[in-house]
């Protein structure tokens, strides 16, 4: 490759990772006119349009997705090896992007952060909020953190936290005006908080199990949200009834503001996984971070 073009195709990805020409020229140290020209020089070079622009937004072309597709994983790895060269003897030093869903940053990852960084203050974090499952590869991300149940099975999954458990909960002023839900079926007549899943834009179904018996409800209700954390508040304020994370409403059920309802239909279940396919290079920052988690990390091929 010639050093031009290296530097053409990391700013190609910069731009698409950072969403914009003046965060991707801030990002890789230069002004948005040269990263413009830079951009410019790499469409001329392959005879195509990579991305369509406005004063307000880019977005990909089809070459341009293809090209992506192809080139980002393999400026990641070209990365981690330069890297992994550059370092000392016996000192971590890096860049680490991880995807994660906001619940796992917030209430698992971030926990984590400061003595990591403090152990390894070679090491360049970021992290990514998604709820979407992104495709962690083709978008550059060394890792990614999601439930266990969302992962594929070719990945090496490493379990972080402890088990989770899901709650439904109301206020004692909205239990008192409609009357306490004794079995799943029950919510159908009850107004219910619902969620709307980032993936593929469906409603959830709440999940249940008691006994060995599973089951889903198709719950409706006066209120329809993209990001759950939103639903304690309203539930607090008894608007509905909410079904969420506990460590989200364990804090009110303790000081009486929500009552759980159903407990005996929500067992905990396995909780976050930090994932990364095994059949692309571990980065240094990676193996730390492994090694950090108390766990030795699998072989890879």
């Amino acid at each position: 490759m010639r050093g031009s073009g290296y530097v053409e195709l990391k700013a190609f990805v910069a731009i698409v990772e950072q969403g914009s020409f003046r965060r991707a020229a801030a990002h890789l140290g230069m002004s948005a006119s040269a990263l413009s020209q830079t951009l410019k020089l790499l469409e001329e070079r392959l005879g195509t349009r990579l991305l369509n622009r406005t004063t307000r937004s880019i977005a990909l072309t089809e070459k341009g997705t293809r090209l992506l597709e192809q080139v980002a994983p393999a400026l990641t790895a070209l990365d981690a090896a330069m890297d992994q060269a550059r370092a000392y003897p016996g000192v971590v030093a890096g860049r680490l992007r991880i995807n994660s869903t906001r619940d796992a940053a917030i209430h698992h990852l971030a926990p984590l952060i400061g003595p990591f960084l403090q152990a390894y203050p070679g090491i360049e974090l970021e992290v990514v909020t998604d709820d979407r499952l992104v495709d962690i590869v083709g978008q550059g991300f060394d890792a990614g953190i999601r439930l266990g149940e969302r992962l594929e099975q070719d990945m090496v999954a490493i379990r972080i936290g402890g088990p989770l458990e899901m709650k439904v909960v109301a206020a004692p002023s909205y239990l008192q005006r409609v009357g306490t839900p004794r079995v799943p079926e029950d919510l159908h007549g009850h107004r219910c908080l619902a969620y709307r899943r980032p993936t593929d834009g469906s409603l959830y179904r709440w999940e249940f199990e008691k006994a060995g018996k599973a089951l889903e409800v198709a719950v409706s209700g006066p209120l329809l949200v993209n990001d759950p954390e939103m639903l304690t508040r309203v539930a607090v304020d008894g608007a509905g009834i909410a079904y969420v994370f506990a460590h989200q409403v364990q804090a009110h059920i303790d000081d009486g503001s929500l009552v759980q309802v159903l407990s005996d239909w929500t067992p905990a279940f396995a909780g976050f996984y930090l994932y990364y396919p095994g059949r692309h290079l571990v980065t240094a920052p990676l193996q730390a971070l492994v090694r950090f988690l108390s766990l030795t990390p699998p072989d890879t091929p």
